[in-house]
């Protein structure tokens, strides 16, 4: 029997999203002197390797379990659900086996999203097996959310929250602060090298090697910002004849059933600016597009982190946002980027412009936003600051902030 103290993550997403991301980064960072580190994640239920499992298993130093997990709680395709249930007894005895395994390897902590499947299991797992739970919030919390996931985030026993905005949003729902640990987001910083070079990518999308390049990336529907950033881009090509604009993300259908990706396209047509406008759909190598850009930019509202904010920064590119959510945490303004109001078009597209008519400006903030990023914002802290709340959950201690 070890000694260390036990982590059990809950990976029941096949997709390998911002949330699976910031997971792996702590289960790849934890301290293996203080923790043995599991993770029970989906095996997809087929012959493809899902990505969140492809991910986990390139980790080292950890126990994987390829697992089978029931259906997500949102899932309505009755084909789908028909299909689960003929696997009912498999769910069934890969249920029975973490339980099992729970017991036999010390696991005191079990780590999940606030999905609501990843969280029913967290909660039931620790209850059988008498650990202790903890729901890691990636987003704006709020009585949107259904019965279930606010029920589980009720009753976990630690809430992890990613920003002081979202954890404002929790105690504002009634959870005690006493339970919830702040452990701001970070990344890997070896993974974003701001010496690539970013010509290739402007070859590939016709930009010119002298254009002054605004990039965004981000899943596409109306509260990441992107409608605005285009009205704003309309106003900076007037200053600025030479500004392109790449938009880099697919449609987030699930939230925003239509295609707002057309909406956008036909945005940029009303406005005259649809020559410089370039929609690359989602794309995978997201270093090369902050090579390639001069400013990135994506003014989302009530942003609850912004981790592509910290991408941005760690590859040394100045950022304009939005003043608002968890945004002004992650990027310091007149340092690292510049915000404005929310809604504020003009003033959007005047920090856009400030920043494309001072190169200078451009470097010093780009090589203060890498720096935050190398000495905070960064996954080895976070991870640390995670282990730290594990130890002060297990030792009856509330939460340091």
């Amino acid at each position: 029997m070890t000694d260390k103290i036990g982590v059990l993550f809950i990976v029941a997403q096949e997709e390998f999203g911002a949330d699976t991301a910031v997971h792996a980064d702590i289960i790849r960072n934890l301290d293996r002197e203080k923790f043995s580190v599991h993770v029970a994640c989906t095996d997809g239920g087929g012959t493809r390797v899902p990505p969140a499992l492809a991910v986990m298993q390139t980790i080292p130093n950890i126990e994987l379990l390829p697992t089978r997990f029931a259906p997500s709680l949102r899932q309505s395709d009755p084909a789908a659900l028909l299909r689960s249930a003929r696997s009912i007894a498999r769910l069934s005895r890969d249920f029975l086996a973490l339980t099992q395994y729970i017991a036999r390897n010390n696991i005191r902590i079990i780590h999940s999203t606030e999905r609501p499947r990843d969280v029913i299991y967290n909660l039931v797992l620790s209850r059988l097996a008498s650990t202790r739970s903890v729901v890691h919030i990636h987003v704006k919390w709020s009585e949107e959310y259904g019965r279930l996931p606010k029920w589980a985030v009720r009753n976990a026993d630690a809430v992890f929250s990613i920003s002081r905005f979202v954890t404002s949003a929790l105690t504002r729902m009634g959870i005690p602060s006493s339970k919830i640990h702040t452990v701001l987001n970070g990344i890997e910083p070896a993974k974003w090298d701001p010496t690539i070079d970013g010509s290739a990518l402007r070859r590939e999308l016709g930009i010119a090697e002298d254009a002054l390049l605004l990039a965004s990336v981000s899943r596409l529907f109306s509260w990441k910002g992107q409608r605005e950033l285009v009205r704003a881009f309309a106003l900076v090509r007037e200053k600025f004849p030479s500004a392109e604009l790449v938009i880099v993300g697919a449609d987030y259908t699930l939230l925003e059933p239509n295609s707002f990706t057309a909406e956008l396209k036909d945005l940029a047509q009303s406005l005259g600016v649809s020559e410089h406008v370039r929609f690359t759909g989602g794309r995978s190598d997201i270093p090369n597009v902050m090579a390639a850009c001069d400013v990135f930019s994506m003014p989302s509202f009530e942003e609850p982190f912004g981790l592509v904010f910290c991408e941005a920064m760690a590859m040394g590119k100045p950022v304009v946002a939005i003043h608002n959510g968890g945004t002004p945490e992650v990027v310091e303004h007149d340092r690292s980027g510049l915000l404005s109001p929310p809604w504020d078009i003009p003033a959007l597209a005047a920090n856009i412009m400030r920043l494309l008519e001072d190169r200078g400006l451009r470097e010093r903030m780009g090589a203060y936003g890498r720096s935050r990023v190398l000495s905070f914002y960064n996954a080895q802290r976070m991870a640390a600051e995670a282990g730290a709340a594990y130890e002060r959950i297990l030792n009856g201690r509330s939460s340091a902030g």
